[in-house]
């Protein structure tokens, strides 16, 4: 599925910045599987899991001080119910992957990666830190 995302990102104070901020550093530390997966489904999706709870908490800091803008909230909602697709196949698989059942996760993996990619350079460019997302994508 594609899913839609705005074609542009102007952060219409400082709070929407910061959660900006935080929302890329949140996409480039949890939306991926660390080297400790334990190679369940469950605990593929496990960074998927406490990076919703990040967006959510993203977007409550933010409205504390204003309202987002409907820019941002159209970045951060195709991430969560995306997200939350991937979550509802896979959470409660324990069992190790045999063959069949790898591909399919990589695939839904892989769906995600691709929309928090977009999401990464929707905001890199529009926030002011694309030198950060090109060391993040090439380090040295």
């Amino acid at each position: 599925m594609f899913w839609l995302l705005p074609d542009t990102w102007t952060p219409h104070d400082e709070a929407e910045l910061v959660a900006g901020w935080r929302l890329w550093l949140e996409l480039s530390d949890r939306a991926w599987p660390t080297a400790s997966w334990d190679g369940t489904p469950s605990g593929a999706v496990g960074p998927l899991r406490e990076l919703l709870d990040a967006c959510d908490e993203i977007e409550r800091t933010c409205r504390e001080t204003a309202e987002p803008s409907a820019e941002f909230t159209d970045l951060v909602q195709p991430l969560v119910l995306c997200a939350s697709a991937v979550i509802c196949l896979w959470w409660d698989d324990h069992a190790p992957l045999d063959s069949t059942r790898a591909k399919a996760l990589h695939e839904d993996l892989r769906r995600f990666s691709a929309l928090a990619e977009r999401v990464l350079t929707l905001l890199s460019a529009h926030g002011g830190w694309t030198e950060l997302d090109a060391a993040r994508r090439h380090p040295a």
